[in-house]
């Protein structure tokens, strides 16, 4: 059998992006990985190894809840807050500078990853970023979810309800987005 090349047990299930893996570990720093899964964000900074990545530091969505949060886990604010969560962390353990590894998942401008690696950012750690990709101010803010929420509640209750049932059930007014997360922000910052 000629010219077949087996694939990497990782490459197939889809964890794994080896040519992004290669460039990061190249690069001879920590990285910052970040999963979003469907009810939560996690991140870890890693040290990579020959043996197998060292955590250094890790962050996920509990963290938030016990900050107080309580607004959607996966949210672009939540992201926000959790990066700088995180980051916050990562400084405590001596971590100055990471380059983002997010495998497979593509990075996509104004979405999750850009404001996670945002709220790192913001925290001291030093990972490049162009803010041309970051959410608008607003959107870190939880502003416009807040506006939307507001907008449809007034329009269309019954969508309003079931879009925003599981927020609801939990006791939280999703339009009260901005201000969970400046009680959220300010709980982090005084945490140190």
């Amino acid at each position: 059998m000629t010219g077949h090349v087996p694939m990497y047990r990782r490459r197939r299930s889809g964890a794994t992006d080896y040519r992004a893996r290669r460039k990061a570990i190249s690069s001879r720093g920590m990285l910052l990985a970040v999963r979003i899964s469907t009810k939560n964000v996690s991140a870890q900074f890693l040290k990579p190894a020959v043996k197998g990545d060292l955590v250094v530091a890790s962050a996920n969505s509990h963290d938030l809840k016990k900050l107080g949060w309580k607004g959607s886990s996966k949210s672009i604010p939540a992201c926000y807050l959790l990066g700088l969560w995180a980051g916050k962390e990562a400084k405590k353990k001596g971590v100055e500078r990471a380059y983002l590894y997010n495998g497979p998942v593509p990075f996509v401008r104004g979405t999750r990853i850009p404001a996670f690696v945002k709220g790192v950012v913001d925290a001291g750690v030093d990972v490049p970023l162009s803010e041309d990709v970051v959410p608008s101010e607003g959107v870190l803010k939880g502003e416009t979810i807040a506006k939307y929420a507001n907008e449809l509640s007034s329009q269309n209750r019954e969508l309003y309800e079931k879009r925003f049932s599981g927020l609801l059930k939990s006791g939280f007014k999703p339009e009260s987005y901005a201000e969970d997360y400046t009680r959220v922000k300010k709980a982090i910052m005084g945490a140190s």
